[in-house]
């Protein structure tokens, strides 16, 4: 019986940690002690939270446009994506938050110094 239960609790706790409502896309792991990089990490990130209003042409009122390198990193160098992606009266992307664990990753390649690849 003590097994079953067990069973069950294990099981239970899997699922609850499996399963999320987060639509954003998954971006790429990084390993330990590794730098993030535009490519590798930031891309995805600012494609699937950002160019629906920020791309080329630019959208529903929004002054830049995001869809380089460059762009973005002028961006984050400036202050102006980090504040808003943090904000939590004027968030961007508009619909809320992007999830913590994208606000870090972009920090961090803003802390380890906004390579490219």
């Amino acid at each position: 019986m003590k097994k079953i239960i067990l069973g069950a609790l294990i099981l239970g706790a899997f699922t609850f940690t499996s399963c999320g409502s987060d639509d954003e896309a998954t971006p790429p792991s990084t390993p330990p002690n590794s730098n993030i990089t535009y490519d590798g990490n930031v891309e995805s990130i600012i494609a699937s939270n950002c160019l629906g209003c920020h791309g080329n042409p630019t959208s529903n009122g929004a002054p830049s446009s995001f869809n380089t390198y460059s762009l973005v990193k002028t961006g984050v160098q400036s202050g102006n994506i980090l504040n808003r992606i943090n904000n939590t009266t004027n968030p961007m992307p508009p619909n809320g938050l992007m999830s913590q664990s994208n606000r870090d990753i972009i920090q961090q390649w803003l802390d380890d110094g906004l390579l490219e690849n």
